[in-house]
């Protein structure tokens, strides 16, 4: 859950302009409430269906297992594409409700969720988690490597990145001028100005 919840926290850092977010606000209020009760009836049938643990339903792509039809359903659109909930403002489209109603938050400038520590806003509930970590000072991503810690697991990604290509030698960024290769974007820039006669 928390992946889709990480796609959808970045979908919000990049908002719409704010005269454009305020659009149809009621309208999609309407729309958010229509879509949840839609879920939940779909949700208390699966509930009848298992009342057990179990991961008995399997995908049939990845093998990942689940203990309701209705998650394993929800899972495949990950495999197809399939996104059937759609904003009825800027017609985007998601494969998950709950990823429309975090959008539809960027139209409303809704922030339901609030630090009780500094008080700043949030539209979602992850990012609020992540939020108080920078006044917890949590660090709950651990590099398996050399056990650096980190708040966001993205910036645990960008680190392995580091590892890998010091293991690797590989030289992703290659400078258009000469045949000089880099691991990194920045040493590449560094690099450039050498050619235009600015010496870093």
């Amino acid at each position: 859950m928390e992946d889709c919840n990480v796609l959808c926290n970045l979908f919000l850092e990049h908002s719409y302009d704010a005269a454009h977010d305020r659009v149809g606000a009621v309208g999609e209020v309407i729309s958010i409430l229509r879509i949840e009760l839609d879920d939940n009836k779909t949700q208390n049938t699966a509930d009848q269906q298992t009342h057990t643990n179990v991961k008995k339903h399997t995908c049939d792509v990845c093998i990942k297992s689940f203990t309701r039809v209705y998650n394993l359903e929800k899972h495949k659109r990950i495999h197809t594409g399939e996104k059937p909930y759609k904003c009825d403002v800027c017609q985007k489209t998601f494969s998950q409700s709950h990823c429309l109603t975090i959008h539809k938050r960027t139209h409303t400038g809704e922030k339901p969720y609030k630090c009780n520590v500094c008080q700043k806003d949030f539209a979602h509930s992850y990012t609020l988690t992540v939020h108080k970590r920078a006044h917890t000072g949590e660090k709950p991503y651990e590099c398996d490597v050399c056990q650096k810690t980190f708040r966001k697991s993205y910036y645990l990604t960008v680190h392995k990145t580091v590892h890998k290509r010091v293991q690797t030698g590989e030289k992703p960024y290659k400078c258009n001028m000469c045949p000089k290769a880099f691991s990194w974007s920045r040493h590449l820039t560094v690099h450039k100005l050498t050619h235009i006669g600015d010496k870093p």
